[in-house]
């Protein structure tokens, strides 16, 4: 298994490159490295070509997926994939750089769920029946599926949530109280408090 922050939005709304935005001096992204780094897996950063430059000046560039100018596709299901066609064996554990609120207790249960679910291509949080596709975990099995369809013509949507209809996944619903850290941040009026 691979961990991926998922980097690579335009972060238009936010003014600036959400990743690395600092919270008590670490970037976002960093934050996010270091809530999945205690499962024992190593982590990538998927980022787009524009926001490379930015990137390695922060991170070891060996770490840093960038997205495949072969996929047609835009939004977290260009960088997932573009992460499959550069490791087409790993499992994925996904997990958006906005969601700077995340438990760890959280990514910790879902890592251990997908364990015990050795069928399911997907495992997801539920939130109030929807899921949350940008802290889950995607098999190689299931990406390899959802890349053939593509291919073929066959994913009319490129959401990450419609990529989620045609895979085998579990779900876990999760609680009023773990809500906040499904949270992510879009704008700069979003972030007081934080």
């Amino acid at each position: 298994m691979l961990g991926i922050i998922l980097c690579g939005g335009n972060s238009s709304r936010m003014g600036s490159d959400k990743g690395l935005l600092k919270l008590e001096a670490k970037t976002w992204a960093q934050t996010a490295i270091d809530k999945i780094t205690p499962l024992g897996i190593p982590v990538k950063l998927s980022v787009n070509q524009q926001q490379y430059k930015d990137y390695t000046a922060v991170f070891d560039a060996a770490d840093l997926v960038v997205d495949a100018p072969s996929l047609d596709l835009h939004g977290p299901l260009l960088g997932v994939l573009s992460c499959h066609l550069q490791y087409p064996q790993r499992d994925f554990f996904a997990l958006a750089c906005d969601m700077p609120l995340m438990e760890p207790a959280l990514l910790k249960e879902l890592h251990e769920r997908y364990q015990q679910a050795p069928e399911a291509e997907a495992c997801v949080f539920t939130n109030d029946g929807e899921p949350e596709p940008l802290c889950a975990i995607y098999s190689a099995r299931g990406l390899a599926k959802i890349l053939a369809l593509l291919q073929n013509g066959h994913l009319v949507k490129h959401s990450m949530k419609y990529m989620l209809d045609h895979l085998n996944i579990v779900s876990i619903p999760i609680q009023q109280h773990q809500k906040t850290s499904f949270r992510n941040f879009n704008a700069h009026a979003e972030l007081n408090g934080l």
